[in-house]
This record gives structure tokens, C-alpha cells and sequence, in this order.
């Protein structure tokens, strides 16, 4: 007995193989609409004042009525903002818990949504250069390595340093509620970028000196908040490159999200330069995420694939954390997680 509605196909039922894959595939297409209304700056206006159409908005922020209608339409079907529909008709969007989120203020995703639109985006398009060669698609799709290309641009610079507030900040409160700091006179933060974990550090422990080590033209731009802030007289800058030497006479050297940006042989370059610094007492404390065995998600798996593309390092498994700690003449202590994606790797000078 046939019928005049055709059954759904089970290949493209909800919750299905094929679905599954086809919502993996079509990510980006979320992903860059979402940069799309950050960089135009849709939150920021409905903020201001209040909800509007898309005829207003785009008029704020330089668009075409229409197909901002459609990206904000279509924002909103995954959670991003909300279309009401008034009495006269009128369409307009407002701001829910998620599109806050890309407010212009301290504390938000915006910048880390402009960042992974701009250069991440580009370079995720040259994953297969990676994965064919093992070398980071950035190198070669900006001819220079990321670092030294953010030294050169300094509004991408700006735009980093922002986004790795956004993305790392509940790490560092994280990160001091599972570590014991007390009993530690210095703490030298070893690429230590805006100076947001050290500061944190110091907040907590009244008695502490801190040192941000970065480059020259990262502690540049760190210092000025640095000074303004309430830990500024107990905290200093030192530029320089830690391939070559880092500042000696600390009681713990802290590394977030440093050892992963570079390869085993880099590393263990790092790694020497830290224990020639070190006192025999002192603390090796690496903050990064630690790979579990198995096929469970894991946030770091895929973080993995950008350090794959864009600096060239690598997230670690504890065994492989422990394997680069021996070479470099360290033993691993301890792995203490957090209540975010990382965990305080603990090293010690090998006696």
C-alpha cells in the first residue's frame, strides 16, 4: 500500500551517521557567520540601543539590509541572538546570554572570534599542508612563523593577547585553586605574554615577587597595565628570548601554554635553559593540557591539530610530558589537574 508522503530517509534522520558528518562538515559555515556579525559589530549596536531591525543595524554598521537579515536569522536558529516579530510587524533582533558573549568588553569571546576568522581561518584551509608535511600551514601560508609575524602586525598582536584572555581566563582561577603557590618567594612566568597569569598569582600571594619574561616587544606592550596594577611594585619585566637564557633565581619557573607551541627538540632548548637557571630546589610548573588515552572528546585533541598548523608544537600525553622532562634533565613530579582543560605539570631537577 503506497501513501502519498514519502518516509524520511534513515541516511538523513536526526542523530543519524550521515548527519552527523554533514553538521561536522558545514561547522565553518556557523563559525565564520559568527565572525561575520562580531566584526560588523551587531552585538555592540543592540547593546546601545536596544533591539532593531536589520534595516537599522545595517545602516550602524555599513551592511546590506537583507543579507544581514539572513546571517542574524540564521544565528539565531543556533542560539545566537533572538528574532522577535513586534505587533507591526517588525523583525527585530536582541541580545541573549550567547551573543553577549561577543560584546566589546572585558571578558568576553569577541576577540577570540575575530582571531579564529581572520589568520586561524586562513590556515585551517592549508591543514592538508600540514598533515602531508608535518610543518605548520601558517609558515607557509604568511612566509614567516606566527610569532614573528605578530611581532610585525601590531593590530593582530593586540587581537591575540585579547584572545587569549578570553579563551585561557577561567584557566588561571583554575589553575590557583588546585596549585599551591605559598612558600614560593619568586615566580618567574616564562612567556609570560600580557602578564594576566603572574598578576593573578601575585593578587593571591601578598608576599611574592614576580617576574614576566617575554620578548621585548611582548613585555612592551604588558607593561603598562603591569605597572598600573595593584602587584606593579612586586613585579618586574625582563625582555629576551627563552631559546637563549631566561632570568635565574627563581623559586618556580611557569610556563602556560608555552611548551605546546613548539616541537620536542625546541623544547628541550627551553627546558635546559630553565634548569642552567634554576636553583636545585626549585619548581618546574608546566600549565598545559595533558592528553588522556581513548577515544573520549578532548578539547586538546583538536587544539593539538591548530599547534599542528600554526606554531608547529604539540599537545603531550603524561607519558610523552614525562619522556621530555628526562631528556632535558628533569623528572616529573606530579600532574595536578584543574577543573579546566589544563592540568599543572610539575617537574624537578633530577638530583
Amino acid at each position: 500500500m503506497s501513501s502519498d508522503k514519502a518516509s524520511p530517509s534513515p541516511s538523513v534522520q536526526a542523530g543519524s551517521p550521515v548527519q552527523t558528518i554533514f553538521k561536522l562538515t558545514c561547522g565553518y559555515w556557523i563559525s565564520q557567520s559568527l565572525y561575520t556579525a562580531t566584526k560588523l559589530g551587531v552585538a555592540d549596536l543592540i547593546a546601545k540601543d536596544g533591539p532593531q531591525t536589520a534595516e537599522q543595524l545595517a545602516a550602524a554598521c555599513g551592511a546590506h539590509a537583507p543579507s544581514l537579515y539572513r546571517l542574524l536569522r540564521a544565528l539565531a536558529s543556533v542560539g545566537v541572538f533572538v528574532e522577535d516579530r513586534a505587533d507591526d510587524g517588525a523583525r527585530r533582533f536582541d541580545l541573549n546570554p550567547a551573543a553577549e558573549c561577543l560584546l566589546d568588553r572585558p571578558g568576553s569571546q569577541r576577540a577570540m572570534v575575530l582571531m579564529m576568522g581572520e589568520e586561524h581561518y586562513q590556515v585551517y584551509g592549508k591543514l592538508m599542508y600540514s598533515v602531508q608535511t608535518g610543518k605548520p600551514a601558517f609558515d607557509h601560508l604568511f612566509g614567516e612563523p606566527v610569532f614573528q609575524y605578530l611581532s610585525k602586525h601590531a593590530e593582530s598582536a593586540t587581537l591575540f593577547d585579547a584572545a587569549m584572555t578570553g579563551i585561557h581566563g577561567a584557566e588561571t582561577a583554575a589553575m590557583i585553586d588546585a596549585y599551591d603557590f605559598s612558600g614560593l618567594g619568586t615566580v618567574v612566568d616564562i612567556g609570560g605574554g600580557n602578564g594576566t597569569v603572574i598578576r593573578t598569582v601575585l593578587e593571591k600571594y601578598p608576599a611574592m615577587q614576580g617576574v614576566l619574561y617575554d620578548m621585548p616587544h611582548v613585555v612592551e606592550r604588558a607593561a603598562p597595565a603591569l605597572a598600573a596594577s595593584g602587584v606593579g611594585g612586586r613585579c618586574r619585566t625582563v625582555g629576551g628570548n627563552f631559546f637563549e637564557s631566561v632570568p635565574p633565581g627563581g623559586d618556580a619557573y611557569l610556563m602556560r601554554h608555552i611548551i605546546h607551541d613548539w616541537t620536542d627538540e625546541q623544547c628541550r632548548t627551553i627546558l635546559a635553559n630553565c634548569a642552567r637557571a634554576m636553583k636545585p630546589e626549585a619548581k618546574l610548573l608546566v600549565i598545559d593540557a595533558v592528553i588522556k588515552p581513548g577515544n573520549e572528546p578532548q578539547f586538546s585533541k583538536f587544539l593539538d591539530i591548530t599547534m599542528l598548523t600554526i606554531p608547529g608544537g604539540k599537545e603531550r600525553t603524561a607519558e610523552e610530558f614525562q619522556n621530555l622532562f628526562a631528556s632535558a634533565g628533569f623528572e616529573l613530579a606530579q600532574i595536578v589537574p584543574t577543573k579546566s582543560e589544563v592540568s599543572i605539570v610539575e617537574g624537578r631537577l633530577r638530583g
